[in-house]
């Protein structure tokens, strides 16, 4: 049996850390965790690194946390937790090193789809199925933005009518399927305004394609990924 070395993502090696804590009594169930700057200060981390490792530790059940109050350790532990019990899975990618990725190939795509100067019907689908979400609160409808969301970004690629672009395209929506970039999304776009903020800034990018503008369909999409992540690096 062979074992693949993986260099540990900061990420994990910050959850691994707070995991330890818990195992060893550092930090009981019902305790709250510090803060994510004083947990970064701590451990000389960045505190988007220390949000995807609560994020991380929340998808595993082991942490709760209460806008507004912090993070808890959970009452009632899970029986076979990473670190409590079991080993961890394979783990997912950091959801800024997506974003980095995304940032240095999306612009790139933008101006090549803004190339063909085409409307595209399921595109078009993508955008008014998120323009209908009213409550992102709710789970389905939180859940149909974010397939939504993602499937539109793809969709983008698609448009450039090259297949190498289609076939990265596809790797980058699987990295935005993982539980850890929806728990991140998920925390981070919470509030109606900020969906119809996103959902004209994808409309800026689609009419800036359709129309052959490729300095600004690479702007918009620049400009919406990095509020993108802006907004999932950091909430407390």
């Amino acid at each position: 049996m062979t074992n693949e070395f993986r260099p540990k993502q900061v990420y994990e090696q910050v959850a691994e850390q707070i995991r330890s804590g818990i195992a060893g009594g550092a930090h009981p169930p019902g305790s709250r965790l510090p803060s994510e700057r004083d947990l970064a200060q701590r451990l000389g981390v960045s505190r988007p690194a220390v949000r995807e490792a609560i994020g991380a530790l929340q998808n595993e059940g082991l942490v709760v946390t209460r806008p507004g109050s912090g993070t808890y350790v959970a009452e009632a532990l899970p029986t076979a937790a990473p670190g409590v019990g079991l080993p961890p899975q394979q783990a997912d990618f950091s959801p800024l090193s997506i974003l980095e990725a995304r940032l240095l190939i999306e612009p790139a795509v933008a101006r090549l789809a803004a190339r063909q100067r085409r409307r595209d019907a399921l595109a078009e689908h993508y955008l008014d199925q998120m323009g209908a979400v009213q409550d992102i609160g709710d789970p389905q409808q939180q859940a149909l933005w974010s397939e939504c969301d993602r499937l539109f970004h793809r969709q983008l690629a698609v448009m450039t009518g090259q297949a190498l672009m289609a076939r990265i395209a596809d790797e980058i929506a699987a990295s935005m399927d993982q539980p850890l970039w929806q728990r991140l999304r998920d925390d981070g776009i919470y509030e109606a305004e900020r969906i119809r903020l996103y959902v004209a800034e994808h409309r800026l990018i689609y009419e800036a394609i359709v129309s052959g503008d490729e300095d600004a369909a690479a702007f918009y999409v620049e400009g919406h990924l990095r509020r993108v992540r802006k907004d999932i690096a950091t909430r407390e």
